[in-house]
Formats: C-alpha cells, sequence, structure tokens
C-alpha cells in the first residue's frame, strides 16, 4: 500500500528550494490534492503572527490553478486563518507536491476580511528573476480569482 505522507517543497521561480515540509494526503482528484499537517514547533511569522506547535494546516493545491490555499485550526480546531499563495499549478509525482512560488500572498481571516501580503517582494522578484508577461498575467487574474472566492464564499471559504 502506497503511503499518503507527502513532501512538499516550494520553490523560488529559479528553481531553488524556498521550503519544505510534510502532509498526509486527505482527498486527491484531478485537478486539485488536499494534505492535512500539523506544525511540529512553534513559529513566529512576521504576517501570520505566533503560530503556536499543534496548529492544523488544511493545503489545498490545484493543478490548474495559480493559487494554493491553506486554512490554519488552532490546536483546539477552530479556524484561525486562510493563507492563500499565489503560486504556479502544483505538481505532484512519485509522493512529491512541487510547487514555485509567485511571492503574492492573500491572509483572510475568519470574519473573510483580507490583506494581500509581500507586493514588493514580488515586484522585486518579477526583476530578479524576470517573470514573463504571461506569469505577470497569471498572477494579476490568480489574486482577482481568489478575491471573488472571498467575497462570494466559494470553497474553501464557504
Amino acid at each position: 500500500m502506497a503511503s499518503n505522507i507527502v513532501t512538499v517543497n516550494s520553490r523560488k521561480y529559479d528553481g531553488s528550494l524556498h521550503r519544505t515540509w510534510f502532509g498526509e494526503i486527505v482527498n486527491k482528484q484531478d485537478d486539485l490534492i488536499e494534505l492535512v499537517g500539523r506544525f511540529k514547533e512553534t513559529i513566529i511569522h512576521p504576517d501570520l503572527g505566533t503560530i503556536v506547535a499543534g496548529t492544523l494546516s488544511h493545503e489545498i493545491y490545484w493543478f490548474n490553478e495559480y493559487y494554493s490555499i491553506f486554512i490554519f485550526s488552532h490546536p483546539t480546531g477552530e479556524l484561525r486563518n486562510y493563507y492563500c499563495n499565489i503560486n504556479k499549478p502544483a505538481t505532484f509525482e512519485n509522493g512529491v507536491l512541487e510547487y514555485f512560488d509567485l511571492d503574492i500572498d492573500v491572509l483572510v481571516d475568519p470574519d473573510l476580511s483580507y490583506r494581500v501580503l509581500d507586493v514588493k517582494e514580488f515586484e522585486e522578484n518579477s526583476v530578479r528573476y524576470g517573470y514573463e508577461p504571461e506569469i505577470l498575467i497569471k498572477v494579476e487574474t490568480a489574486l482577482d480569482k481568489i478575491k471573488i472566492m472571498i467575497r462570494d464564499r466559494e470553497f474553501p471559504f464557504s
């Protein structure tokens, strides 16, 4: 029987490894995969604040969309927030899920208010890595789509 544990690799546009972690597959469809993991240690994040050990991360990666969405829940199970990552569509092969991070993120509170993060980093990296015009359009489209999903309370914001 194949393992349900997946290695997740977040890469920068030039292919360099940015972060790695593990998750367990809870759903896999033709167009997406859902993973669940827990933070093993407390993390202090500049935008998310303190993420305590035991925080649950429900992660949804699309194979045909320029975003992924993380649903963070407190160890008690209560919704903490959503974290939407703008990235190239994920790939999944041989137990490894990879995506190329395109810098911009959307932090969504439980009341579905949100803020767009890392716009300056996106602007700097678009020059550093030479993002093609098509990528710039895909990022803008993905950002607009996430805002509509939030506004309309579409999955996973329902």
